[in-house]
């Protein structure tokens, strides 16, 4: 299984809607590493490594929830980070 880490700028109503709740605990429910963050300008970024049927099921559970509407991401494909053991919030 090839694993991948990606950085993600979330643009949307991303922040008081659960986001980072939902975000950290489906990466967790599927062993992905990484963090989910709130930024100053309204927007969420995650980094997050895993494979890609594990990050594009946490994409799922983020895209589940009624209050969470994602209008924009910018995504850029990182370097791995060897030893990194978990998911949290920033």
């Amino acid at each position: 299984m090839k694993i991948i880490r990606r950085f993600y700028r979330i643009f949307g109503r991303v922040q008081g809607v659960g986001f980072r709740y939902i975000t950290m605990h489906a990466a967790e429910s599927v062993s992905c590493t990484g963090y989910v963050k709130n930024e100053r300008d309204g927007s969420v970024t995650i980094e997050i490594q895993g494979s890609q049927e594990a990050i594009d099921y946490v994409f799922q559970q983020i895209n589940r929830s009624p209050l969470i509407q994602i209008d924009h991401m910018d995504v850029i494909d990182i370097k791995p980070v060897e030893g990194e053991t978990v998911f949290y919030p920033r």
